[in-house]
């Protein structure tokens, strides 16, 4: 079998297998969980925005805290970074089953608890997302992600019901008491795998710089943008049906904590069929065009599940439901890992995070008003309208195809040699190039300079501008600032292969044997002898 027919190459890898294999155990028992917090708060209260809030609650956090998280996952080891997340959620998972075992449990500290399951979430997932580039190879890494999709709803298809048994038969606290056994088997693994340390050779960026840079790199990639926004518009609208399936089951077709798990059920075995089509679906269509179907399908889902009094047609149109979420979400994930080199890849995954789950917070918390205003119908109906929107989007903002571009370091760049005593905290440190540019060719250089702006702002440039010499005019230099002589050297580092073209193209157009010459400058006030006293004649080359 081909790795194109089947998206099951990942599994080749023996550490991708046992990871995956233990988050079977975990997403088993987080769903276990949401059905019974869901059900939990239709006995606490009547309020339908009360209903809708359990999933605003989990989702918050994510929007909330992913940057950071982001921020952590690219600089610090993942995998400790991974295994707090997982003991801080075992914790408040018991605590959450011993506050209901004896009755304390009311509608706000559920949503706190669920609040503070977010939050473990929002730090374990871009760690756990990034971590895929770390386990498998990047021809892999779609498979990888759709694996870890289809894993999540192979088990959103029997959790849901399990879960509705569980809460049906033992109560909730049962199912808050298996969620909390369910992490032992990832912490286990998690503890198991020595993943390869790359060793750099800089010290950590500090925590807001490193916040920032995350939001300065994707804010000036074009395509990450589209799909951060897109994202958060289905996010926002297909929320719908999650926050508001507990009030259908309750309200629509009569059913109980098990009709609720099964409907939910319904849900995860489409999205388990759409994992098995993304691959054929993907080469048979663009990705803008997967994400307007998923769109369409999903509004006529809500219409179908607003309209439906039957319990076997609410289920029924659950199944292409969770195919088109599994198919959009899956591509929005895709789409920023093949386009984001890996010393960002966390931060660009948690500000994906962040747009879409901050869509999924605000959907439920509107929705759930709606609800309450109108009734579930209401709120289905309105948010089909959304989706439709979210595919018309496209015709102005079309989804990227996936990059073929290398995004490897370049790893070419050589710490130049330095007469002063520089600590890596000096600076301003103030870069000039000079290049020698024909008449005829300034046209050409102006757009690659115009692309060079992006690339070096991008990477941690301050300050930048290209200037021409009065008196010489075929002579343009280009000029930035960064902050200290470590910044300089990490932007050097930052540099990818397919950043390569743009040098060459601009060395290709200048007139001079020798490359462009590059002045490296401190700026100065005073002169600090400590500091800038020569230490040394270069040796003669």
């Amino acid at each position: 079998m081909s790795e194109r027919k089947s998206m099951l190459a990942p599994f080749r890898h023996e550490t991708f297998r046992m990871l995956w294999l233990a988050t079977l155990f975990s997403n088993l028992g987080g769903l276990v969980q949401s059905v019974g917090a869901g059900w939990m708060m239709t006995t606490l209260s009547s309020s339908h925005n009360m209903v809708a809030l359990v999933q605003a609650s989990t989702t918050l956090p994510i929007m909330l805290f992913s940057l950071a998280a982001g921020a952590l996952a690219d600089n610090f080891d993942r995998r400790i970074v991974m295994l707090v997340a997982q003991v801080g959620l075992m914790v408040v998972s018991i605590l959450l089953a011993i506050l209901t075992v004896f009755g304390l449990l009311t509608p706000w500290l559920l949503l706190g608890f669920t609040f503070l399951i977010g939050c473990g979430t929002a730090l374990f997932n871009p760690s756990w997302q990034a971590s895929m580039g770390d386990v498998v190879p990047r021809e892999d890494l779609p498979g990888a992600v759709t694996l870890n999709s289809m894993g999540f709803n192979l088990m959103r298809s029997v959790g849901p019901a399990v879960g509705g048994l569980i809460v049906a038969t033992a109560g909730a606290a049962a199912a808050f008491a298996l969620n909390a056994v369910s992490y032992i088997a990832l912490i286990f693994a998690l503890w198991r795998w020595k993943p390869v340390r790359v060793k750099s050779q800089l010290p950590r960026e500090k925590f807001g710089s490193a916040m920032y840079a995350g939001i300065r790199y994707v804010s000036l990639s074009p395509h990450l943008t589209t799909v951060l926004f897109r994202g958060f518009l289905f996010g926002l609208a297909a929320v719908v049906i999650l926050a508001l399936l507990p009030s259908v089951a309750n309200d629509y077709v009569g059913g109980g904590a098990f009709v609720y798990g099964t409907l939910l059920g319904c849900f995860g075995f489409g999205a388990i069929g759409g994992a098995f089509l993304n691959g054929r679906v993907r080469e048979r269509f663009s990705n803008e065009v997967i994400v307007r179907i998923a769109c369409a399908i999903f509004a006529l889902c809500c219409v179908g599940l607003g309209l439906s009094r039957e319990v076997w047609l609410s289920h029924a149109v659950l199944i292409p439901a969770g195919a088109c979420w599994v198919l959009a979400l899956s591509l929005f994930n895709v789409s920023v890992q093949l386009s984001t080199p890996r010393w960002v890849v966390g931060r660009a995954l948690a500000l994906y995070q962040t747009a879409t789950f901050g869509g999924m917070a605000l959907g439920s918390w509107v929705w759930g008003l709606f609800a309450d205003i109108g009734g579930p119908q209401l709120a289905l109906l309105c948010a089909a309208l959304v989706l439709v929107f979210c595919g018309a989007v496209g015709l102005r903002l079309p989804l990227p195809a996936f990059s073929s571009r290398d995004l490897n370091p370049l790893d070419t760049f050589n710490e130049p040699a330095l007469r002063l005593d520089l600590r890596p905290r000096s600076g301003p440190i103030l870069v000039m190039i000079d290049y020698r540019i024909a008449q005829n060719d300034i046209p050409k250089f102006l757009e690659l300079m115009a692309d060079r702006r992006r690339i070096r702002i991008r990477d941690g440039a301050r300050q930048w501008a290209v200037l021409r010499d009065l008196q010489e005019p075929d002579l343009w230099v280009e000029s930035y600032h960064v902050p200290t002589w470590d910044d300089y050297l990490r932007h050097n580092m930052r540099r990818t292969k397919a950043d390569a073209e743009n040098t060459l193209a601009l060395r290709a157009l200048h007139q001079l044997a020798e490359p462009p010459r590059v002045h490296r400058m401190i700026e100065r006030q005073t002169v600090p002898l400590h500091d800038d006293t020569p230490l040394r004649e270069l040796p003669d080359v």
